[in-house]
Order: C-alpha cells, then structure tokens, then sequence
C-alpha cells in the first residue's frame, strides 16, 4: 500500500480518520492524501450567485476551508507521514473517484454517520455510494 485518500468533511470528526490514517501509513510507509470536496461553485452549475456579498461569503468559507485542510497535511507531516491536502468542487463520490484513480490510490478512509430518513432521502450517503461504486478498497469509520 502506498497511497491513502482520507475523505474529510470539516464535521469536526476528522480526528478519528487522520487517527486512522497515520496509523496505516506510518505501518506501510505510505503516503497521505486527504481530500475534501466543497460545494460547487454557483455559476458552474447554472445559478446566480446573487450579491457581491454573497460570493465574498463563500470565497471567505472555501479559504478557511483550505486552511484547515493544510493544517491537518502540515500535522501528519510533523509526525512523519507524507501528506497532502486537496479540495476539490464538484459532486462527492464522483470526485472521490476520480481523483483516487488519477493518484493510484490504494485505500480510501471515510467516515459514516447514522442520519435520518429526511437526510437520506435528500443528500444520500457518501459511504454506501462510495462502497457500491468504488473498484478500490474502502475502510468505513463510524463516527456516531
């Protein structure tokens, strides 16, 4: 094993899954990737973005977003454990495929929470997409 995707969410659970995969990596001496796939940008998807306020708004929540995605890299990165961060705009599990078969990756860490029916309905969940169509190898960490 020589590359690992940690999908991160900024749920504040992510400190299970870099837990997780410091742990693997340091063990196979493998690299980190951590990746999160933010919203996509409004105009991309046919919506007005509204007031300049708005677009303020969200350029302010991609790059704290950012910032947080570097501090985790930076972290693993202290101990040790080649990292690096990656965010990405566009539709969760497609995304996550994308990019884990563009870096070769060989196991891909993400976290499950038990929603509601409401929730299901609306968003689904990332972890049983990623299960279903995924060719490479998940590890589910519940995060309830």
């Amino acid at each position: 094993m020589k590359n690992i995707l940690v999908a991160i969410d900024f749920r504040d659970n992510e400190k299970l899954l870099l837990d997780k995969a410091q742990s693997l990596a340091s063990k196979f001496m493998a690299k980190v990737w951590l990746i999160h796939i933010a919203a996509p940008d409004p105009d991309f998807v046919g919506f007005s973005v509204g007031p300049q306020y708005i677009r303020d708004n969200h350029a302010s929540e991609l790059r704290e977003e950012h910032r947080k995605l570097q501090d985790y890299a930076d972290r693993l990165n202290d101990n040790d454990i080649e990292c690096e961060g990656l965010m990405i705009q566009g539709a969760t599990t497609e995304m996550i495929l994308t990019e884990a078969k563009k870096l070769k990756i060989d196991l891909v860490i993400t976290g499950h929470e038990e929603h509601g029916f409401f929730y299901k309905a609306l968003y689904g969940s990332v972890s049983n997409k990623l299960i279903k169509e995924s060719k490479i190898p998940i590890l589910i960490v519940p995060l309830d």
